[in-house]
């Protein structure tokens, strides 16, 4: 859900993207490091060994995601935390936090509602206290990683593994020609977008550090406090917090609504990411402003911008119709269904089965086989005869003889379990132009055949299948 970190000497401008000149501040230059060659592999092409390992870190981004952290939880331990304190760095924690998950996510990278100015540079500035990037750049990665997900192209694809998902992305070194292409015309376009991007570091510094230390300072002199607590600690939570969207949000939980690709629902995820742990539902509907869409489901950023959109500063919100989202859902629950049917014995399909003349049938039985004819199939009951609930006697009256009429109510209106019990005792067809050799010609000539394939072309059997049913059970038995 990040973006990679800036590092001193890095282009500001998109290395696959070349803004309009009135975007940004001058037009992409070419690379200008002496030391730089074209010809030569970048380093994430070669294999980590002993003596390169250190090549592949990134240095800057190990000192500020784990080194400041750890040094401001060693002052931690002779700093007192003060009661106001405490609840200055938890609502700082929230801001900044929503700063990511209502702007830099929902409001930039997926133009999922629209903002008025005062919200905008609102959610600019406290989105640079959670030190995560620039709009731009956290903006142009989560874009490529929705595009691309769970590929190569992916910025911080799950199937690296889930702790390069969380964090190894940021602090190993990453190859820029490697991230998908995405299109940030309108973010270029966009003068908060534009003015944060040129402004970031000052930004940074100031809504990451300077103003949380300013506001314990002055407001009741605890300016350690709240360097230590609301600034660096505070950082480190809210960034741990968003990193678990690339994370726990991809390995965690179940997907109601698609499963082709790693995105998971879990509430804890949720609780963890202000709201952004149905990231399956997300994934699926990204232009939704909701990642919550029933009312007990934690999602405080949906809450938010809601209450912005009566307030005014926000409009435009976007919501996909429920019709479709359940449409994902029902998708979703068949193809389980399905998966789950697969493993189980329907009985040979009807297409499979031989054509048994009705003389032949007879002579079977006649010959000591237990064969019984109900709705135009011949089944084999031989081993059932003994275990029939019915008694031997009933079941044997049926052989040799059309049982359609007493296995559908005439002597007995069986169950749908023992339709499903019958249908595995196929062993063939009596011709004669019963409506099961109708359906296999009609199969054979591709003509009006009701029937479902699954992704994998193999032909899905629903259980209402059953051609031994008859829709109107039948009062009177009737013996061939």
């Amino acid at each position: 859900m990040l973006s990679h970190q800036p590092v001193a000497g890095e282009s500001a401008v998109d290395p696959q993207f070349v803004p309009q000149p009135s975007a940004m501040a001058s037009p992409a230059e070419p690379n200008r490091n002496p030391k730089y060659d074209p010809k030569k592999p970048h380093i994430t092409d070669l294999p980590i060994t002993r003596a390169n390992w250190y090549k592949h870190i990134n240095w800057l981004n190990v000192f500020f995601i784990i080194g400041i952290p750890v040094m401001g939880c060693v002052t931690a331990l002779w700093t007192p935390l003060r009661l106001k304190t405490a609840i200055w760095a938890v609502v700082y924690y929230f801001w900044t936090g929503l700063g990511i998950t209502a702007g830099y996510h929902r409001l930039w990278a997926h133009k999922s509602y629209s903002a008025r100015l005062p919200l905008k540079l609102f959610l600019a500035a406290v989105g640079g206290g959670a030190v995560e990037g620039s709009i731009r750049w956290w903006s142009r990665d989560h874009r490529a990683h929705h595009r691309y997900t769970d590929t190569n192209k992916d910025p911080y694809s799950v199937r690296k593994g889930l702790l390069y998902s969380h964090i190894g992305w940021m602090v190993m070194k990453q190859n820029p020609k490697r991230i998908g292409r995405t299109d940030i015309t309108d973010l270029n376009e966009d003068p908060v977008v534009v003015w944060q991007h040129r402004h970031y570091l000052k930004v940074v510094l100031f809504m990451g550090l300077i103003f949380p230390t300013l506001t314990a300072g002055l407001g009741w002199g605890d300016w350690m406090g709240g360097f230590i607590y609301a600034g660096i600690l505070r950082i480190f939570f809210v960034q741990q917090a968003t990193f678990c969207v690339n994370s726990l949000a991809h390995w965690l939980g179940e997907q109601p609504f698609d499963d082709r690709n790693s995105p998971r629902d879990h509430i804890i995820t949720a609780f963890v990411t202000l709201g952004e742990g149905y990231h399956n539902f997300h994934h699926e509907f990204p232009s939704d402003y909701r990642n919550a869409i029933t009312w007990y489901q934690y999602d405080p950023t949906k809450w938010c911008i809601w209450l912005w959109g009566k307030l005014g500063l926000a409009y435009n919100l976007k919501q996909f119709r429920s019709n479709e989202i359940e449409k994902g859902r029902v998708q979703q629950l068949q193809k389980k269904l399905d998966q789950k049917r697969a493993q189980l014995d329907w009985g040979i399909p009807l297409e499979q089965l031989p054509v048994i003349e009705w003389d032949d049938y007879v002579e079977q039985v006649n010959n000591g086989r237990g064969l019984v004819a109900i709705a135009g199939i011949v089944h084999d009951v031989t081993d059932f005869i003994n275990e029939h609930p019915g008694g031997k006697a009933l079941i044997r009256s049926g052989l040799g003889k059309d049982a359609t009429a007493m296995f559908n109510g005439g002597v007995y209106l069986h169950s749908n379990a023992a339709h499903n019990l019958l249908s595995t005792m196929r062993v063939g067809v009596i011709r004669g132009g019963c409506e099961v050799e109708i359906w296999k010609r009609a199969q054979r000539e591709n003509k009006d055949v009701d029937y479902v394939k699954d992704d994998a072309g193999n032909r899905i059997i629903r259980a209402g299948h059953q051609v031994t049913k008859v829709e109107q059970p039948i009062v009177t038995a009737s013996a061939a």
